[in-house]
């Protein structure tokens, strides 16, 4: 007798009876493309665009190389000895800073308008957010350079001055209001929580400049003074704030280590350009402020000897910042491909002070100063051709700008298809409301029922 006749024969009556045959495999979970959407199991996979890739994981950190080389063709320009070979190498860099600010705004834009979701989150993002303001100071130094090297009048380069004030305005304090929206854990302060407010602590680097192509007897100029003094105070008190917390923050977990360690120098920043800013700002006040008769006849020489004391001590704390970002940093640093966008803080924060120096040689008539400073732009370029080549080496292999193809797969068509589905529904609703509300008059009196409560009792019905 086999040992399922066995098994039938000792089975109690009382016992539900026993199924001998076999069970059926388990299926395989159906394959998820993204959630709330399940892939056919003919369906084929999905190829993505190269190009595509690349819009949806262009970021605006991108800025940050632009700004790199806007801050080798600034350095270059102050450099004592010129010549024509060397301006025009200055020019060089002026034009491919041009050219990277317009592939970087072309392209976020393009993921705008092809996937807003992705260009909404990377804004939203407490993270990438962050670098959204660099847009501004990018153009600062295409401003910066067309003063240099672009054959344009005074007027434009005052209108372009206004347009830098207004955008600076728009950017921070839009994203000054989107970041502190939510809270934020000061253990993991990054210094480059201070790009929020960077662009308007440009604006006297910038005011300065506009000021050297314009007559110091036009109304304009007092104006251009005024507000750069107004905005490169605000800006720097602002950001004084930040370097307080960044010591915080470094005392409570040591040295920042990773991709934060290039963050460091983020630091160096504001007291450069603000010692920057004075020195020059002060430098044009003695001029500007006699020729209106304003405060009065010392006025000018007060302002610029306040500016060239206050422009020392500054240069001073951006020095030490810069000194005791360097020390830990080969040690503390992330030398990873993937993380080389952020290794280009070395470049821009680092042009106040070197600025400074040149600046600094003028006034005090010391000659040291100006070997101080073609010693820095050396290195200055030497670090920016160092970037570019492993930023190009990043480009190339996808650690940089490169989303998978999913992601771009979801923000694609995530949003359409959802769109499409919930609109279905949404009829479904309606009609089933309709039926309800004809097949089932309210009486007088009764209480209004909800549509989802018609929906389920008619299905009920038709069950």
């Amino acid at each position: 007798m086999s040992r399922a006749s066995t098994a039938t024969l000792t089975h109690s009556p009382n016992s539900p009876p026993l199924d001998f045959s076999p069970s059926p495999s388990p299926s395989p979970p159906p394959a998820r493309v993204f959630p709330g959407l399940e892939r056919p199991p003919s369906a084929p996979s999905l190829l993505v665009n190269w190009i595509a890739r690349r819009v949806h994981g262009w970021t605006w950190q991108a800025f940050s190389i632009s700004m790199g080389t806007g801050a080798v063709h600034i350095t270059l320009s102050e450099v004592k000895h010129q010549s024509s070979a060397f301006t025009r190498l200055q020019i060089a860099f002026y034009f491919i800073d041009m050219v990277l600010f317009l592939l970087n705004t072309s392209t976020l834009l393009l993921q705008a308008l092809l996937y807003p979701r992705q260009a909404r989150r990377l804004v939203m993002d407490p993270t990438n957010g962050l670098y959204v303001p660099l847009i501004a100071l990018s153009f600062a130094t295409i401003i910066l350079g067309t003063i240099n090297y672009g054959h344009v009048g005074p007027r434009f380069i005052y209108i372009l001055f206004w347009v830098y004030v207004a955008l600076s305005l728009f950017l921070c304090m839009s994203m000054l209001t989107i970041w502190f929206n939510k809270p934020h854990d000061m253990s993991q302060f990054n210094p480059t929580c201070a790009f929020l407010i960077f662009p308007m602590m440009l604006t006297g680097v910038v005011a300065f400049n506009v000021l050297d192509v314009m007559d110091a007897s036009d109304v304009k100029s007092l104006g251009v003074l005024l507000v750069g003094y107004f905005f490169q105070g605000l800006g720097s008190f602002v950001t004084s704030c930040y370097i307080c917390i960044y010591f915080y923050r470094i005392m409570a977990t040591g040295f920042l280590d990773g991709h934060q360690a290039n963050g460091a120098f983020v630091n160096v920043g504001p007291p450069g350009f603000t010692g920057l800013a004075l020195i020059n700002l002060g430098s044009h006040a003695q001029g500007i402020l006699p020729a209106h008769a304003l405060v009065s006849p010392l006025a000018g020489e007060v302002w610029y000897g306040a500016s060239v004391l206050g422009g020392l001590m500054l240069f001073g704390l951006a020095v030490f910042l810069f000194v005791f970002s360097a020390l830990p940093y080969w040690f503390k640093v992330d030398k990873q491909l993937h993380s080389i966008l952020d290794c280009w803080a070395l470049t821009f924060p680092n042009v106040g002070w070197i600025s400074t120096l040149h600046v600094l040689g003028d006034t005090l008539h010391i000659p040291g100063f100006y070997v101080v400073h073609d010693v820095m732009v050396v290195l200055m370029c030497l670090t920016w051709l160092t970037l570019s080549v492993f930023t190009v080496l990043a480009f190339w292999r996808g650690e940089i700008f490169m989303a998978r193809g999913e992601e771009v797969v979801r923000d694609s068509l995530l949003g359409a298809i959802k769109g499409h589905h919930r609109g279905q529904h949404q009829d479904q609703d309606q009609v089933g409301v309709e039926e309800g509300r004809n097949h089932h008059p309210r009486p007088p009196g009764a209480p209004r029922m909800r549509a989802n409560f018609t929906l389920h009792r008619l299905s009920l019905r038709r069950a």
